[in-house]
């Protein structure tokens, strides 16, 4: 979706939130039914979710006579996910009794009202001590209760494609030390293989949060020693504005653009563009270079739609570096999801029975290795038939311990849209350096209360 459509959105998303209204949980809601909300992928061959839920179903229904599972998809891409679950979590007739919530939304909806505190469930749960604390304090309120049980976690790196830097003359065992580094290898990419886009950094506001995380904070959070937040000061719990760092992740975003080194913008702009990588443009090597997440192989194992048996064989995964190499040396972010329960659900207590047979250890593992997803289970993470499951894992699992989490206070969405908006200016040639990260302080200052620390 382009940025000239939100009107038409906006409109969309009150269509959806009516026809929404039907499969609510609230009055009239069977005791007996627990209804379960997720985001459903955009690509119809992707069915991890679905598979997943409908075999946690089968095994439900079993455990629990008598009782029922719902589920109800939201088929949308991230952005529009959040929002048409924001629209479902505000009326007891359209809450759900268990939502799929990233994050770096929850504090959100925590502070809106929307999510009931699980702390009493959580204290007679004995899995609940398996989960490492790093996970579940990115399920906590700013009231220190916890809103959401993490379904695991995920790492950020480079993935290249040999056959392209073989052609390159490039290193198949490439890993770059610093930031240019990473663009210097782009640019031969573009003069020796014609055809391929060089570098992918996902940009601009329609990609959402995509863009920021995978994008710019990856860029951001390698511009320090590493020691500090360059987006929260967590001393004076302000966020900064006038930051170096802030305007070179710019200028990096910039250059890759300007220079011809990225996808065309229009296909950047493309809030399905994510698909496209995972499903076109990498399995069929037309893409040297991408800024990306530990997910990825989801999309290529068997029964994907996009099977890819070579992948592991035809592309490398390298660190991404800090700007000019600085300790530590490597940058990753990471986030993940959490199972929620709406503060309207009509069925809590079964929705959390429903969460405990989900998270079993052998219903995590199958999820995480499913979905290629870093395991937030201690019991998980130390079982041999996790590690070995999948060319990758132990690559982006052992990234954790140089990782950094979003500060996703309740302000965060509207900090993340103001990083898109300066991300899409340069991208696009609309703003300078100077210009968008003037603008972004200038948001930052509304969008926080001017809660803003100046470096």
């Amino acid at each position: 979706m382009r940025p000239t459509a939100v009107s038409i959105l906006a409109l969309s998303l009150v269509t959806a939130a009516a026809s929404l209204t039907a499969c609510g949980s609230g009055s009239g809601s069977s005791p007996d039914t627990v209804k379960i909300s997720f985001k459903q992928s955009t690509d119809n061959s992707i069915k991890v979710m679905d598979t997943y839920l409908a075999d946690i179903k089968k095994q439900f229904e079993k455990e629990y006579p008598g009782k029922k599972v719902e589920l109800v998809p939201i088929k949308a891409p991230d952005s529009e996910y959040y929002t048409k679950l924001q629209q479902m979590l505000r009326s007891p007739r359209t809450a759900p009794d268990l939502v799929y919530e990233d994050t770096f939304l929850i504090n959100s909806d925590i502070t809106s009202g929307y999510l009931k505190p699980l702390d009493s469930y959580l204290a007679k749960w004995q899995d609940w001590g398996q989960f490492v604390d790093t996970a579940k304090a990115a399920a906590q309120g700013e009231d220190g209760k916890t809103y959401g049980v993490p379904d695991g976690t995920d790492t950020r790196g480079l993935w290249f494609d040999k056959r392209v830097f073989k052609k390159a003359g490039l290193p198949t065992d490439w890993q770059p030390k610093t930031w240019d580094d990473v663009l210097a290898a782009a640019r031969t990419i573009k003069e020796k293989v014609p055809g391929v886009t060089p570098l992918n950094v996902y940009t601009g506001k329609p990609v959402g949060e995509g863009a920021t995380m995978q994008g710019f904070e990856m860029l951001l959070y390698g511009t320090n020693d590493g020691t500090t937040d360059p987006l929260y000061d967590k001393t004076s719990k302000k966020w900064v504005a006038g930051s170096q760092g802030f305007k070179d992740a710019l200028s990096f975003v910039e250059t890759v653009y300007k220079d011809k080194l990225g996808p065309d913008v229009s296909d950047a702009l493309d809030p399905n563009f994510g698909t496209a990588v995972r499903g076109e443009l990498l399995p069929q090597g037309k893409l040297g270079i991408d800024l990306d997440g530990s997910w990825l192989p989801q999309d290529w194992l068997q029964g994907s739609g996009h099977e890819w048996p070579d992948w592991s064989k035809d592309l490398g995964l390298a660190y991404m570096p800090t700007q000019h190499g600085q300790a530590p040396g490597k940058v990753s972010m990471s986030g993940g999801w959490t199972w929620a329960v709406p503060s309207k659900a009509a069925n809590p207590d079964l929705a959390f029975d429903f969460v405990k047979t989900m998270q079993t250890k052998a219903n995590a593992q199958k999820w995480y290795i499913a979905n290629s997803g870093i395991a937030v289970r201690k019991d998980v993470a130390s079982d041999p038939s996790y590690t070995s499951a999948q060319p990758g894992i132990k690559f982006f699992t052992d990234l954790v311990a140089s990782t950094h989490y979003r500060p996703a206070y309740p302000a965060y969405p509207k900090v993340s849209t103001a990083i898109q908006e300066a991300m899409e200016s340069v991208t696009t040639g609309d703003a300078s350096v100077d210009k968008a990260a003037s603008t972004y302080d200038s948001t930052l200052k509304d969008v926080t209360d001017n809660q803003v620390v100046t470096q």
